[in-house]
């Protein structure tokens, strides 16, 4: 079923304006399996959003779902709030084994809640705890969240209006490569050292290493490790989002892995439990464990059945180190297929960036990667755009995604950019 304005709908009638992406991909879907969605008349898609990085791993992945149907038809407990359960003591020796111990990782698992922005809030708020200090640094093009503190370190300018009040206590910097004459990290240190400057000194300073929401702008190695090094020198903590970026879709489980520096405080959510339920998790250094109980807490940050899916694609997936391998691979596959549309149509700007299997797609003509993304919608492909002008195609394909799927998709954008330029 189409959804068009000359239908009356539920959709139309009821439910608010404020929803986006159904106006983009106006279908009724009602079945999903692997890389692909179907909607109720039967038409097939092939899906490279991922539930914006919530699906790592597809939909409905068999051995997921089967120890989720294991866990409800067996009366599990769903809801316990913070109570200790079995379900999350097997997520979290799971987690500790699988993720924490091979990484020499030591840092403390708590549960803020279901959703990324509940993880930034907690980050956040734990940072201005223990340094008892107000400011944090975000980075131009950051996106954090939606709730005021996350919005407050998100630079996007429509999303910040949303909050309808000041968002205070945030200061921006330069992302890597932002400015032109790009000198790290000269400026930020200046004002530190300037007692002049006007900038209090922050508690924290919260990065993504691949700005996803932001454009798929792709910190380097070396600009990260500038980063960490900043922050240990002038008593500073460094949180990682790894929101998005996370749970494997660059590669590796944690994407600043490969810049080889250690957060104080980490965030993860979306594809933590592996089927798209609702999730998030916020790490820290034993250090800075100095919550008093029941400080910050929220109804849903015990989502049992999460956790059982969560341990699930833990044990199934990061048991060793093959999802990695296969992600770089299908990474490759990717980029030589992206490098090669924007060699076609470099005369009109095109370009590309990314790393693992986040990746964007970039023209001169800032309206290209809408009308992009409308056309591959209709050739079967689900892609959306990213950038603070919607500049960039993103493409967020399963990690799990066959090298014949991944081609197929990557054919598909081909066809609808060149059928849009």
């Amino acid at each position: 079923m189409t959804i068009t304005e000359a239908e009356t709908s539920v959709f139309d009638t009821l439910e608010s304006e404020v929803r986006s992406y159904c106006r983009g991909w106006p279908r009724v879907f009602e079945y999903a399996h692997g890389c692909r969605l179907q909607d109720e008349d039967g038409h097939v898609y092939l899906d490279f959003f991922a539930g914006a990085g919530a699906l790592n791993y597809g939909h409905n992945p068999p051995v997921l779902k089967r120890a989720l149907l294991d866990y409800l038809e067996r009366d599990g407990v769903t809801h316990g709030l913070d109570m200790s359960t079995t379900a999350k003591r097997d997520f979290l020796e799971a987690f500790r084994d699988l993720v924490l111990r091979p990484r020499g990782l030591d840092h403390k698992v708590m549960f803020p809640g279901p959703t990324g922005t509940n993880a930034v809030e907690a980050a956040l708020k734990l940072a201005r705890k223990v340094k008892r200090r107000e400011t944090v640094v975000s980075f131009t093009n950051a996106f954090h969240g939606m709730s005021l503190g996350a919005l407050a370190v998100t630079g996007n300018a429509f999303k910040r209006a949303g909050a309808g009040v000041p968002l205070v206590h945030g200061v921006p910097m330069p992302f890597d490569r932002y400015l032109d004459d790009d000198q790290g990290f000269a400026w930020f240190e200046r004002l530190l050292e300037d007692r002049g400057s006007g900038l209090n000194r922050p508690a924290a300073v919260i990065v993504e290493t691949v700005q996803g929401e932001g454009g798929v702008n792709v910190a380097r190695a070396e600009w990260l490790r500038a980063l960490a090094e900043l922050c240990r020198r002038w008593d500073m903590l460094l949180i990682v989002d790894d929101v998005q970026m996370g749970c494997g879709r660059t590669g590796a489980f944690f994407s600043f892995e490969e810049a080889g520096i250690t957060p104080d405080v980490i965030t993860l959510s979306k594809s933590v439990s592996g089927y798209g339920m609702p999730m998030a998790l916020t790490l820290f250094r034993p250090e800075l464990d100095v919550w008093e109980p029941g400080e910050h807490n929220g109804t849903f940050r015990g989502n049992n059945p999460a956790f059982v899916t969560a341990a699930a694609t833990l044990n199934t997936y990061w048991a060793d180190s093959g999802t990695e391998k296969q992600t770089l691979a299908r990474g490759e596959q990717a980029e030589a297929a992206l490098r090669e549309i924007a060699r076609e149509h470099r005369r009109s700007g095109a370009g590309h960036r990314g790393r693992g299997l986040a990746w964007g797609l970039t023209f001169a003509d800032t309206g290209r990667a809408t009308r992009v993304c409308a056309r591959a919608f209709e050739l079967g492909l689900l892609v959306e755009t990213s950038g603070p002008e919607n500049e960039v195609v993103k493409l967020l394909p399963p990690l799990t995604a066959t090298p014949d799927e991944l081609d197929e998709g990557l054919r598909t954008l081909a066809r609808a950019v060149d059928e849009t330029a």
